[in-house]
């Protein structure tokens, strides 16, 4: 036994028959506990010297964390478990291939492992107690847990039919254990089971990490069918990509953290203000939130929503702040918006007032300048005892920026040289007003001065639309009930654009329409996976602390490829990169070696199943 001082404690370490390469077990006394260590002995300089590898903890803290009665017992498995794991490291293996050889006949030999990323996330996550929870309400066979992460993994490696799915999750290290029958029949169940998922995802994701929910995003989407009837929740609706076709709704709540919260979906033809309060009433008997404010577009606050979100109690507390188009707003409140004086400028606190003809465009370019005052709006509340009305008060908040002038009218003066091109090539139909038709700026002559009908129609450029939309450039208007600064306000409208990235990467990198599914419940089913898919990519961007883009990050996901050899182990066919390295690290594992070993390997997935 070889006795070693360190901080005046003892420290037993045993020999090994190796010649001192392996690690061995190494423990600290002290008055109240005993601290286990993972040690090793190394040659520097011609001397041994005792290497601390891995502190497992006091015998105290081993028993209690690990649920365990004899921690050094416990502590020198993990010994062994390190042993066995750096010997399986320093492994060589011998493969010998015969180009006259053929392959074997059906045999799989190429495998994705970029998955076990998403599915340490989903595990993380608690999906599989969920499942297992639903389980156990439902008699059914098949594995819940099983279908529903593959599900989810594929939404995001290799989106595509619910059949392809099937397909694509055999390429998976860990071959599925359901058929493509059972599928169908678990979507039915998560469809039903879609309200006690949501709140339990969120219970589950905020015992791992505080979710922040002081401000709430609120925006809708829609998705479209490739079917020529309607039926069902599949509606004719205007919808966000001017597609003739049935669709239906999704309304979504998200966090600061650009992580979604709970989604419903609704018929494509129902207005998108009707579908706030709904989902804002189940996060509030389900999901134990009490007090948050709403942030919205415009086109979602209605003075309704607006209202149902005033509310100051003890038991909670709402707010809302929502974009305000000033060319909605009544004369009176349009020419305050617009006038010349009374402005100040972000950050100055000296009390200072600006007039916005004075303004230099490149010395003030950068500044952002404003202006508020409290104003009324009545709306209606939905009470026990019928409707009534309710005037809440709001501050009105406007900016003006010379830089989202130059913007405003740079995107402009494009729209309007198409217009004119489109003059110039015979356009005779003037647009409807949509916000970037460039034909709305095209006026046709049908008559004469003299109010004849004129036998050739005049298409022209009509300046006065450029010069009533030009009246509004640089400024933008929010509404709020709160009394905060102007900064904080503006500072939370200004992540709005996350939950339009939510849907972007709903729509485009997983590919969750069109929708190639009938049946009102499965629907609903491809959207709770949609949804599941989004949380466990979004933590998977805070994992890599948001480093890399979408287009980064998924890429090396699904060419994070091995070629298997039966007996043997797996080997990476993939690129190692900067993004590979970031991966293994901020998830605790690595798979970039020459080969896998078939045991450490197995290893890892259960690892990521922890």
């Amino acid at each position: 036994v070889l006795y070693i001082m360190i901080l005046n404690n003892r420290i037993h370490l045993h020999s090994s028959s190796d010649g001192g390469t392996a690690m061995r077990l190494g423990w600290t006394k002290n008055k109240n506990s005993t601290t286990y260590r993972a040690v090793k002995t190394v040659r520097v300089d011609g001397k041994n010297k005792t290497l601390p590898i891995k502190t497992f903890g006091s015998d105290k803290f081993i028993c209690a964390t690990y649920n365990v009665t004899d921690a050094k017992a416990w502590a020198k498995e993990q010994v062994r478990l390190m042993n066995e794991a750096e010997k399986a490291d320093s492994a060589k293996f011998n493969i010998a291939l015969c180009a006259g050889t053929d392959l074997v006949m059906n045999e799989q030999r190429r495998f994705n492992g970029g998955y076990l990323f998403l599915q340490d996330i989903y595990y993380e996550l608690g999906l599989h107690k969920i499942c297992r929870a639903i389980s156990g309400r439902h008699l059914f066979e098949y594995d819940l847990n099983d279908i529903l992460s593959r599900l989810i993994y594929t939404r995001i490696l290799y989106p595509s039919s619910k059949k392809s799915s099937f397909e694509e999750s055999k390429r998976l290290i860990e071959q599925p254990s359901f058929e493509l029958h059972d599928i169908y029949r678990a979507l039915s169940v998560m469809a039903e089971e879609s309200d006690y998922i949501q709140s339990h995802l969120f219970k589950n994701s905020s015992a791992i990490q505080k979710r922040k929910t002081q401000v709430i995003y609120y925006d809708c989407t829609n998705f479209y069918f490739e079917i020529d009837d309607a039926e069902d929740d599949k509606q004719f609706g205007k919808s966000k990509e001017n597609r003739p076709l049935p669709i239906v709704g999704m309304g979504l709540f998200m966090d600061m953290d650009g992580i979604p919260i709970s989604f419903s979906i609704y018929p494509g033809n129902r207005n998108e203000q009707m579908t706030m309060i709904p989902l804002e009433e189940k996060m509030l008997s389900d999901f134990g939130m009490s007090k948050f404010i709403v942030c919205t577009d415009a086109g979602l606050s209605s003075a309704t929503n607006r209202v149902f979100n005033t509310y100051d109690k003890e038991d909670g507390m709402r707010g809302f702040i929502t974009t305000q188009p000033i060319k909605t707003l009544k004369a009176f409140l349009q020419e305050w918006c617009l006038s010349d004086d009374e402005w100040t400028l972000d950050g100055d606190n000296s009390g200072k007032k600006y007039k916005i003809s004075e303004l230099d465009d490149e010395l003030d370019k950068d500044k952002i300048f404003y202006k508020t005052r409290w104003i009324k709006e009545e709306g209606i509340i939905h009470t026990d005892k019928g409707d009534k009305k309710q005037v809440i008060e709001q501050k009105l908040i406007v900016s003006y920026s010379i830089k989202y002038r130059n913007f405003q009218r740079h995107v402009r003066q494009g729209q309007i040289d198409r217009a004119t091109k489109m003059v110039e090539a015979g356009c005779t139909s003037a647009g409807k007003k949509k916000q970037n038709d460039p034909k709305r700026f095209i006026k046709t002559d049908h008559a004469t001065k003299e109010g004849e009908v004129a036998e050739i129609s005049t298409s022209y450029i009509n300046q006065s639309i450029i010069e009533d939309e030009e009246k509004y450039d640089g400024f933008y208007a929010v509404c709020t009930n709160l009394d905060d600064s102007i900064g904080t306000i503006v500072k939370a409208n200004k992540r709005r654009w996350e939950i339009e990235e939510c849907f972007r990467i709903m729509k485009t990198d997983f590919q969750a329409r069109p929708v190639y599914l009938n049946r009102q419940d499965r629907i609903m089913a491809h959207f709770i996976t949609c949804f599941i898919a989004l949380i466990v990519y979004r933590y998977l961007e805070r994992k890599l602390d948001n480093k890399y883009t979408i287009d980064q990050i998924l890429p090396t996901l699904r060419e994070m490829d091995f070629m298997k050899y039966e007996g043997k182990g797996y080997q990476p066919v993939y690129t190692r990169t900067e993004i590979t390295d970031a991966l293994h690290e901020a998830f605790g594992f690595c798979t970039s070696k020459q080969i896998v070993p078939i045991a450490r390997m197995r290893n890892i997935c259960s690892q990521t199943k922890k």
